[in-house]
This record gives C-alpha cells, sequence and structure tokens, in this order.
C-alpha cells in the first residue's frame, strides 16, 4: 500500500513539475513576508510578522524545481521530505503538506518561525548553491502550512487525524518538555512507548516557554503542538526535577527503561567584570523566564522587573535580540545592543536584526563593556565600554576583537542584560552517577545512537550541546529516540 501511495505521489509531482517551466519557476520573485509597523509593534506582544496568504504561499511554492537530489533535505535537522511538502501547496493541499512535515517533525507551528533556514534547509536550496538567487521560502511556508493546519481544526472545519498506535507497554521518561524532550517524546509515542515527560517549572515547552517572546512564537502556538503530543498518548508532569525530586532510582523504581535527558542548557554566563553584581544588572535568562513565564512586565505580577529607561544587552544572538525588544515593549526609552565583533559577525538571525532596527534598537557594535558604575546606593547608573577593532579570524572562523588603547567611554544606563552564552544545567549530571561529563558540564554521549555511559541513559539537545538552535535540539530528539528504541527492542 505504501509503495502503490509513493507511486501516486510521484506521478501528481511530475504533473506539478511539467505544468509550469523551470524557466518560468525561476522567474517568479520570492515573496516577502509582511509584519506588523515597527513603532506600532513596539509597543505590544503581538507576533510580528502575520504569516503568508494562501495566494502568496501558492506563488512561493511553484519557485520550487523538485530537484531529483533535493539538496534542501541536507540542511534540515529533523529530514522534513520538503519537496513533498511544498508540492502538496502547490496543489492546494495543504493539511497533506501538514502530514508530509509532520511525519518527522514534532512542533512545525514552532520550527517555521523561529528556525534559521537561512543557515539549514534554504543554504542548500539550488537556487542559493548554483543559480545565486534567493532560496525557495522553505520556512515562510512551513508556518502557512502549520498555521493552516491549526486553523483549520480549531475551527472545526475538518476533524483532527490522530494516528493509530499499537501500545508496546515499555514506559520510558522524558526530563525536560523543550524542544529536545518534546521532539523524542514524539517518536517514541508513535513506537507505541509508555512515555511521561516531566518538566520542572509549572508551564510545558521549556526554553519555547520561557525564552522566546510571544512576538516572536505566541504561546498558543506552543500549546497546539503541546496537544498534538497528547493525543499521541504522552503524559506530561510539571514541577518535577528530575535528580531532584525525583531521582535516577526512583524511575526505574516506577517501571521506567530507558531515560531521555534533554534539560537544557539554562545556567547563565557572566563576563566576570567589575559591578556585575549591582542591582539592575541580570542575565537575559532570567529577564525573560520572569517576563515570558512569570508575566512580570505585567501590573501586580508576582515576581517584577524593573522597566529600565535606558536598557543595555551584551551579546549578538537571538536571545540578546528577544531580550532588547523585550526591553522597548516595557517602555525603554533607549535600548541598546552591546556588541563587541561587527554586525557581519553577529550569529543572530537577519530578519530578528531587521526587525530590532525597524522598531528602534541601537546598535554599538565594535564595543565591549569593562564596568558597570554603581550610583552609590548599588543600583548601575552606567557603564564603561572599551571600543573595539577586529583583528584576525579566531578558531571559530570570526575575527577577533582586538581593544583599541585608551578609547574607553561612559554611557548611562539604569538595567543591563548580559546574554553572552550559557552553560548546561548541572542537576542531572551532578545527580546520575556513572555518566561521562565534559569539562563544559555537558553529557558525552556516542554521535550515533545519543546513548551515555548510563547504557539506559540518552541526551540530547543543550544538554549535550552546550547551547544551540530549537531545530537541532530537535534533531538531537529524534536521533536518540531511535537509539532508545534499538536499545529497548535489544532487551526484549
Amino acid at each position: 500500500m505504501e509503495l502503490v501511495k509513493e507511486r501516486r505521489a510521484q506521478e501528481w509531482r511530475e504533473q506539478l513539475r511539467k505544468s509550469m517551466s523551470a524557466k518560468d519557476r525561476m522567474a517568479l520573485k520570492r515573496v516577502e513576508m509582511p509584519s506588523l509597523d515597527g513603532k506600532y509593534r513596539a509597543t505590544n506582544h503581538e507576533e510580528v510578522s502575520l504569516g503568508l496568504t494562501d495566494e502568496m504561499a501558492l506563488q512561493e511554492s511553484k519557485r520550487c524545481l523538485d530537484c531529483a537530489s533535493p539538496t534542501c533535505m541536507e540542511g534540515c535537522p529533523v529530514s522534513i521530505h520538503i519537496p513533498s511538502f511544498l508540492k502538496y501547496v502547490e496543489a492546494g493541499k495543504p493539511l497533506e503538506a501538514a502530514k508530509i512535515i509532520r511525519e518527522t517533525s514534532s512542533l512545525p507551528g514552532v520550527c517555521g518561525r523561529v528556525c534559521p533556514q537561512e543557515r539549514q534547509c534554504e543554504s542548500k536550496c539550488i537556487y542559493t548553491q548554483k543559480l545565486k538567487k534567493p532560496a525557495v521560502a522553505i520556512g515562510f511556508l512551513e508556518r502557512y502550512v502549520s498555521d493552516y493546519e491549526r486553523e483549520t481544526i480549531l475551527s472545526g472545519k475538518a476533524g483532527e487525524e490522530h494516528e493509530k498506535i499499537v501500545p508496546n507497554g515499555i514506559k520510558v521518561a522524558v526530563a525536560g518538555s523543550g524542544p529536545a524532550g518534546l521532539s523524542c517524546a514524539g517518536d517514541l509515542a508513535k513506537w507505541g512507548y509508555d512515555v511521561t515527560v516531566f518538566e520542572a517549572l509549572h508551564e510545558l515547552g521549556g526554553v519555547l516557554r520561557y525564552g522566546i517572546p510571544e512576538f516572536r512564537l505566541p504561546n498558543d502556538i506552543v500549546d497546539f503542538e503541546i496537544d498534538k503530543l497528547k493525543a499521541l498518548g504522552i503524559k506530561f508532569e510539571t514541577n518535577v526535577i528530575v535528580g531532584k525530586t525525583v531521582s535516577y532510582q526512583d524511575l526505574h523504581d516506577e517501571g521506567f527503561k530507558a531515560i531521555f535527558v534533554g534539560s537544557g542548557a539554562g545556567l547563565p554566563r557572566f563576563m566576570h567584570i567589575p559591578g556585575e553584581n549591582l542591582v539592575g544588572v541580570m542575565s537575559s535568562n532570567e529577564y525573560l523566564t520572569r517576563v515570558n513565564l512569570m508575566h512580570a512586565g505585567q501590573p501586580g505580577a508576582d515576581t517584577p522587573v524593573s522597566h529600565g529607561k535606558r536598557v543595555a544587552v551584551i551579546g549578538g544572538g537571538n536571545t540578546a535580540m528577544d531580550s532588547v525588544r523585550t526591553a522597548l515593549r516595557l517602555g525603554a526609552e533607549r535600548a541598546m545592543i552591546v556588541y563587541r565583533r561587527s554586525e557581519e559577525e553577529m550569529p543572530a538571525r537577519l530578519e530578528e536584526v531587521h526587525h530590532a532596527k525597524e522598531e528602534g534598537v541601537e546598535f554599538m557594535t565594535l564595543h565591549n563593556p569593562v564596568e558597570y558604575v554603581d550610583d552609590g546606593t548599588g543600583k548601575v547608573c552606567a557603564m564603561k565600554v572599551q571600543k573595539m577593532e577586529l583583528g584576525e579570524p579566531d578558531a571559530s572562523g570570526r575575527r577577533s576583537p582586538i581593544p583599541i588603547e585608551g578609547a574607553i567611554e561612559e554611557i548611562p544606563v539604569d538595567q543591563v542584560v548580559v546574554s553572552v552564552g550559557v552553560s548546561p544545567n548541572p542537576i542531572i549530571p551532578n545527580n546520575f552517577e556513572g555518566l561521562n561529563i565534559s569539562k563544559r558540564g555537558t553529557i558525552i554521549v556516542n554521535e550515533e545512537s545519543s546513548q551515555s555511559d548510563l547504557s539506559d541513559v540518552f541526551a540530547g539537545g543543550d544538554i549535550v550541546r552546550g547551547g544551540a538552535t530549537v531545530i537541532l535540539a530537535m534533531g538531537d530528539g529524534r536521533k536518540a529516540a531511535a537509539g532508545m528504541h534499538k536499545y529497548l527492542q535489544s532487551l526484549q
């Protein structure tokens, strides 16, 4: 039956390919996703990007050349069959496209919004690789498909289809409900495992919930994706800290035969410069968690956060962009990115940098803070920054920043958010005896199976990588699920 379905799919894909010449497809311009006005959106938490219309999605899908060897798939960490889902969009069948995506991705609504497609699938597109033109907007189309699916289901226009799963009676545990844990849990559930996800916080989603603002990833998108996983039979328990409130032995006593660790990298890093302990200086982890998870930006919040008027965010990644744009929405009159390299070296997505500039964020590139100044009461009132210039490339390939002697200036600030990286959550590494831990605090696993030195413990995401993107964590979760499945079946 599967061979018949595949043959039919190949036949209509061939028909679509022939319906329009490659030359005409290549002549089409890439669509631009509309967004809210910069000045307007900087005052609220509404989602910035508005998504594609049906007409825009159809036009963009027609740009796909349906290559014989689809290199775009090489750039997808979760192995979505990109040409097939694009051709379903072109055929006017977005719900069928959603099925294709969900075969390998548990979080399409998330990935279509926050994944750096320009560095992954779209970077491998034939338009980019050989034709020197803008890639097919795979990310925009993934978001379109997932939004179409969600809106169709929630409106009652179509019933939600559930996969037929044959339970195998084997219990497995997942520590962490972030992208790695959710992805791992989804694949294991499809194979019939009795999956329980343990989350340390009071709400599900991990970094998707506490680390990414709603103006970039609305909570109702996260909720919908988690509800889809619940429909597979996955159980979720919040306020459970694996390694503390529940031990390795406790999980075994409860009958769990294997454990996936996706506990992330929630330990913030600082620069160890004078003044970091002043009131008004905090990590991006704390800042975003308070605002996103604990609603600290709202009046009467149980865990309020100060609303700075002159805010400096230190760093150049996506988390730094999220933090500085959040500061604007909390009323900052001046919000600055302070980054020691040039804008070209920034690791943040180009889209996020562009949106930040539209909203009024200032960019102080080639500057590095060296001290935070006390106002005399223990609060930060200014920062001293060292001007930099770029030298030779370092081990990462980026040009190293070099201080310009004597070029130091003092800038008034009343809030500083430090976003210079994170370290792995140490709770499980410190409490699961037998794990092999690196000097960075990450769990060392087998690259092919994600299995640790504890044979029934697997790990992936930031607890292994030390800090990465949502989609890379999801890819790790899928790989670990396959490794766990092979391991558990070998015990039967």
